[in-house]
């Protein structure tokens, strides 16, 4: 059944296949001046390219792209637009406690703009604010879904726990013991429609983009700046850069984050009666709480995106074209995929794909400023980066306009997080981590020495 699932599927991502993908914009046509450069056409740096022009419409803005607009991250996710800027409570309440009211504040006032923008601009991108359901699937992690819905409650979010038969009501998997329906601070988009309507925006205010044209240097020039690439050189008074899990220009930013491959299936359309056997009437995004965690979600025509699970490092940063595709873990996930959901046996999968994700140690952005506060960074969003993009494009603007701002007052936002460690160490801390956690999950969420000596150390995480 599993091979036969898969036997058709098309090796490139749903999202990006799409009929409604732009064409190209045309490379960079020469040397150029501008205010701003924003290296990165993922969702970090079209909202800073997006937000500087709005906010001062006088100020020149380039954005330069390597490939296209969104063909990386933003046009591969899962399309869940959280408000946490901190990869959830938990994770928030053990880094940046005193911060965390402000910070979720913050995440929500974010999320609202996002929305806001969406609609001012006529973008359209299937924006659903349909929330998120967290669900148990082993006995040991039905209380750690009741204290998510207390945690949450706590925080002022709009929380519902679900027992069995309330969850089966909303989705019905045999597999769900217990579920949260977090129901405000979540939307669904399609993250592809979404990095190309943004596109679109940053043109109608007069920013300039120029696709296929790699940075490929970056030098201080007089009080400004000089970047290199094939195309011809920009000079800029500031510079943005949003490279995501690709190298950064900047030697000091390479420790901060690793690229982690993330994979992804997509189903043929639901017909009514499988749809009507699984119920998801209120269309809500789903992810389990295993360490080695699901995350799954209806797309506009009733197919089901179904991701996550494994997420594999590959030595010395690997990033190539190749990884993309990884035949072990979409068998993986088409198996889970019908353990979960037995009744639509038969249903085949119509895409696979993978991409990498930027990962740091805290498990949620960080920005700085560099060369005298000419240049901004914004890095490491490890799989939460729909929403926080904005936040983060908000923040190295105040950065680089030198605002004061209410973000740059918080020490989790003007804080880096650990440095990864250099190969050999990198590679086997990573996969002794991922083995680690996967034997977690195995041992009703028993957390053996390793991932404990993590947790003392403010490098620990859980799903």
């Amino acid at each position: 059944m599993i091979a036969a699932s898969l036997g058709d599927s098309v090796a490139s991502s749903f999202l990006l296949d799409s009929p409604n993908r732009p064409d190209p914009l045309p490379p960079l046509g020469g040397d150029v001046r501008t205010d701003l450069a924003v290296v990165g056409g993922g969702y970090t740096g079209l909202w800073t390219a997006l937000l500087a022009k709005e906010g001062d419409p006088a100020r020149e803005v380039v954005l330069l792209e390597a490939r296209t607009v969104g063909w990386a991250a933003s046009g591969r996710n899962g399309g869940f637009c959280a408000a946490s800027l901190t990869h959830g409570l938990e994770n928030g309440l053990s880094r940046c406690p005193d911060e965390l009211p402000v910070l979720d504040r913050l995440g929500a006032e974010n999320l609202d703009a996002i929305e806001k923008t969406i609609g001012e601009h006529g973008i359209d991108c299937g924006f659903e604010r349909t929330g998120e359901l967290e669900v148990a699937t082993e006995p040991h992690q039905v209380p750690w879904i009741a204290d998510s819905v207390e945690q949450a409650r706590s925080f002022g979010h709009d929380a519902v726990l679900l027992d069995r038969d309330a969850v089966r009501a909303e989705v019905d998997s045999p597999t769900y013991l217990a579920g949260a329906w977090h129901r405000d601070r979540a939307a669904m988009v399609d993250p592809a429609r979404l990095a190309w309507g943004l596109r679109a925006a940053c043109l109608q205010v007069g920013v300039r983009i120029a696709e296929n044209t790699a940075v490929t240097g970056l030098d201080r020039d007089g009080s400004g700046l000089q970047l290199r690439t094939p195309h011809g050189i920009v000079r800029a008074h500031r510079a943005a850069l949003a490279t995501n899990a690709f190298p950064g220009l900047l030697r000091r930013m390479r420790p901060f984050t690793v690229p982690v491959y993330d994979y992804v299936l997509v189903t043929e359309p639901l017909p009514a009666e499988q749809l009507a056997a699984i119920g998801w009437r209120n269309r809500q995004g789903i992810g389990d709480v295993a360490n080695q965690f699901h995350y799954y979600r209806l797309t506009a025509d009733n197919r089901i995106l179904w991701g996550g699970y494994d997420a594999i490092y590959h030595w010395r940063n690997g990033l190539r074209d190749e990884l993309d595709q990884r035949p072990a873990t979409f068998a993986t996930l088409a198996e889970h995929f019908f353990r979960t959901f037995p009744q639509l046996e038969g249903l085949r999968f119509t895409h696979r794909w993978g991409g990498a994700i930027d990962t740091s140690t805290r498990f949620f952005a960080f920005q700085r400023a560099a060369l005298g506060g000419r240049v901004a960074y914004s890095v490491g969003y490890t799989g939460l980066g729909v929403g926080a993009s904005r936040f983060g494009a908000r923040v190295m603007l105040d950065l680089l306009d030198g605002r004061n701002s209410e973000a740059l007052r918080l020490r989790a936002v003007r804080a880096r997080p650990w440095p990864f460690p250099p190969e050999p160490a990198r590679w086997a801390g990573i996969e002794l981590t991922r083995r680690a956690l996967a034997r977690a999950d195995a041992r009703a969420g028993r957390r053996g020495p390793w991932l404990r000596l993590l947790d003392r150390l403010g490098m620990g995480f859980d799903s």
